[in-house]
């Protein structure tokens, strides 16, 4: 018995936790890069070059799922796809990811 095509559901959830896997990293909480790389941790970069795998990880599989006409935009807010979009991991996308401060903007 073969394995199940690939769905669009399939991507939303990696996507998903991909979201959740570049949130955590924004608040400096756990995430499997942690136990890939446990001393990494000693090292000041650590948290930048956490983020930055995460974030990848989130554009990687966002522009998978452009590629394959998925709607992936209803699980982020307008401007979580607008930063999506412009893909790069700036200190906007840093400090406002999460809206909190979008009064400031």
């Amino acid at each position: 018995m073969g394995k199940e095509p690939v769905t669009e559901q399939f991507f939303i959830d990696k996507l998903a936790e991909a979201k959740d896997h570049f949130e955590r990293a924004l608040d400096c909480k756990h995430t499997e890069f942690d136990d890939l790389y446990p001393y990494m941790i000693e090292h000041p970069q650590f948290f930048w070059y956490k983020r930055y795998v995460a974030w990848s990880e989130l554009l990687t599989i966002a522009g998978l799922c452009e590629e394959l006409e998925f709607d992936w935009r209803a699980n982020f807010t307008a401007k979580q796809v607008e930063y999506l979009e412009q893909r790069v991991m700036s200190a906007k996308v840093l400090d406002f990811w999460f809206e909190k401060n979008e009064a400031l903007i």
